[in-house]
């Protein structure tokens, strides 16, 4: 009976995923998109990630991948063919993408100077790619981009930065709560490319 059920259960869940994928037709993925990514066999490995600059996402067991120009089931495909070597069957994988949400036209003809990309991901009120002027700082680009989402860890908002000579990616924590208050000062001056990562807040956090 539990076989049964747990049968029926992929089943529906197969042909959910089936009707998101056929909606979402051709699209081909850009650049900021936000990819939601789930692995039937093991919830640990589900996740929400962005397209980087670069075109690539970073995925557990599978590392960097490529996604710009390609399909949702492209990308599936990729993902399940990069880990199935840790799994005893091959995994299920189902992808589903959310386009980048774009500053909206009436702010960017405003902006005067050149511009660079910011990325957001996680638990912020746009997730996806915005376009600022050089020289806007975390906070100012946080609040062009709508603000982070009532279940952001404030605390420990990560800063992405990945060098464009040896494509190494650093990772800064900070703490946003701190710099609205005025608690911290130091602002930091946003870089393009850099992706702003909102982690979701703990229980009791």
């Amino acid at each position: 009976m539990a076989q049964l059920l747990k049968t029926f259960l992929t089943g529906l869940v197969l042909a959910l995923w089936t009707g998101l994928a056929a909606a979402q037709g051709e699209y081909r993925v850009q650049t900021g998109d936000t990819l939601t990514i789930e692995v039937l066999e093991d919830n640990s490995l589900n996740r929400t990630v962005v397209v980087l600059p670069d075109g690539r996402f970073s995925f557990p067991f599978a590392g960097p991948l490529p996604a710009r120009g390609q399909t949702v089931g492209e990308i599936q495909a990729g993902i399940t063919n990069a880990i199935a070597p840790n799994f005893a069957t091959r995994p299920t994988v189902f992808v589903s993408v959310n386009p980048a949400v774009r500053i909206p036209e009436a702010v960017t003809s405003g902006l005067t100077g050149p511009t660079i990309s910011i990325y957001f991901v996680g638990e912020v009120n746009r997730p996806g790619v915005v376009e600022v002027e050089a020289g806007t700082t975390l906070l100012q680009a946080v609040a062009i981009s709508g603000g982070v989402s009532r279940f952001a860890a404030v605390k420990r908002i990560q800063l992405r930065r990945t060098d464009a000579r040896t494509r190494q990616q650093s990772v800064t924590t900070l703490n946003y709560k701190a710099l609205a208050d005025g608690a911290v000062t130091t602002d930091i001056e946003l870089k393009d490319g850099d992706v702003i990562l909102v982690p979701e807040r703990r229980l009791f956090e």
